[in-house]
C-alpha cells in the first residue's frame, strides 16, 4: 500500500458512481442520514446470509414492524413464522430481545457507539461496528467476508483465515477514513460484492488496482488463503407429519438450540442411530428422506406419514401454513403432499 489516503479516496469516488441501490441504505451524497432501526435490522438479517435472500425478508419485516416500537411490541410466533426460512433462528429471538430492550429502556433511540451497541443483545463486535459507522458515521472498523477478501488481496496477506484475521482488521483500520467512514465501510463491502469477488476478480475495472500488493504479485484471485476445513458428521432422524383433515399436527421446538422457538412437526432425536418417536401409534408410512446442512453437520431425516383422528401425545392439530416454517420442514412438507 503505498498511500492509504489516495486508495481511500479513490475507493470513494468509485463507491460514489456504483454504489448497490439496497431498501436499507441512504445513498452517497444523499442529505438525510441512515435510519438506525433499518440498518440494525438489516445488518442482523445479513449475519451469515446473503443480500439477495435477505431483501425480501427485509420488506416484509419493515411492511409490518416500521420501527423497533413497533417490532418490540409484536407477537414472539408472528415474528418466528415472518423469519422462517431465513435460518439461524437464534438471530430472531435476539432480534426481538434487543427490539425490546431499545424500545423499553431507550425509548427507542439505538445507542451510537460500538460499547453501547455491544450491550444490546445480539449485537456482537462486527454489527455493533457496522452499525455505528452506516449509522452515525462513526469511524468503526467494519470488517465482514467482503471486507476480509479485498484487505487480503489489497494488502497480499498470505496467512491462512482464520489466523489471518487481526492482519485483515489491522489492514482495514489502516485504510478507513475519518470522513464518510460509514459510505467508506459500505463501499469495502460493495467493492468485494461486485468485483473483487470470490472467483475471477475484475482487477481491470478495480479502483485499487494501482495499490493491490495482491495483483502486482499475481495472487489476487489466491486469496485470502483459508485452512481446511473439517469434514461435517451427519446425523439423522425421524420426521412425523400427521395430517387430521385440513389441519397438521405441529409443535413449538424448544427455545434453546437449533430451530429454537420454531414451529415444527415432531421428530425424533438427531444422531448417528436415532430411535423412533413418533408422537401416537398409527401406520405410519414412508414418504422419503429430507436432506439439509447446518452449520456444524448434514442432517438426514425421513418422512414418515399418517391420517389421525385422535388426540396426539404432543404437538396440537393447526391449520398449516408451510411459508411459516423453517425450510428444513417445509421440504418434509413438500415430500409428504407429493
Amino acid at each position: 500500500m503505498r498511500d492509504s489516503r489516495q486508495a481511500a479516496d479513490r475507493l470513494m469516488g468509485w463507491y460514489d458512481a456504483h454504489a448497490r441501490d439496497l431498501p436499507w441504505r441512504v445513498p452517497p451524497g444523499a442529505a438525510a442520514r441512515p435510519d438506525p432501526y433499518r440498518v440494525w435490522l438489516s445488518e442482523v438479517m445479513l449475519q451469515q446470509t446473503t443480500v439477495a435472500a435477505v431483501r425480501e425478508y427485509f420488506h416484509r419485516f419493515t411492511r409490518i414492524w416500521p420501527d423497533v416500537h413497533a417490532l418490540a411490541a409484536a407477537e414472539d410466533p408472528d415474528v418466528m413464522a415472518a423469519w422462517a426460512g431465513l435460518g439461524y433462528y437464534a438471530r430472531a429471538r435476539n432480534l426481538l430481545a434487543c427490539a425490546r430492550v431499545v424500545s423499553r429502556d431507550l425509548d427507542g433511540t439505538f445507542p451510537d457507539t460500538e460499547d453501547g451497541l455491544r450491550a444490546l443483545p445480539g449485537i456482537g463486535p462486527y454489527t455493533a461496528a457496522a452499525i455505528a459507522a452506516i449509522a452515525f458515521d462513526r469511524p468503526a472498523v467494519v470488517v465482514d467476508g467482503n471486507v476480509e477478501r479485498v484487505m487480503a488481496r489489497l494488502f497480499a496477506i498470505r496467512t491462512p483465515l482464520p489466523a489471518a484475521k487481526p492482519a485483515i482488521r489491522d489492514a482495514a483500520a489502516a485504510l478507513t477514513p475519518e470522513r464518510r467512514p460509514g459510505d467508506h465501510a459500505q463501499a469495502v463491502m460493495d467493492l468485494g460484492a461486485t468485483i473483487c469477488t470470490a472467483k475471477s476478480p475484475s482487477c481491470l475495472l478495480c479502483p485499487l488496482k494501482p495499490d493491490c500488493a495482491g495483483h502486482a504479485a499475481g495472487i489476487a484471485a489466491t486469496l485470502p488463503a483459508k485452512a481446511p476445513k473439517k469434514a461435517k458428521p451427519t446425523r439423522r432422524g425421524y420426521v412425523y407429519l400427521a395430517r387430521r383433515g385440513s389441519d397438521w399436527l405441529t409443535e413449538r421446538r424448544p427455545d434453546k438450540g437449533l430451530l429454537g422457538g420454531m414451529a415444527a412437526f415432531p421428530t425424533s432425536d438427531w444422531s448417528e442411530a436415532p430411535a423412533e418417536a413418533p408422537p401416537f401409534d398409527a401406520p405410519w408410512r414412508d414418504a422419503g428422506e429430507v436432506r439439509h446442512t447446518f452449520t456444524h453437520f448434514h442432517l438426514i431425516l425421513t418422512v414418515r406419514v399418517a391420517e389421525a383422528t385422535g388426540n396426539p401425545d404432543r404437538g396440537q392439530w393447526t391449520p398449516l401454513d408451510p411459508a411459516a416454517l423453517p425450510t428444513l420442514f417445509r421440504k418434509a412438507h413438500a415430500l409428504a403432499v407429493t
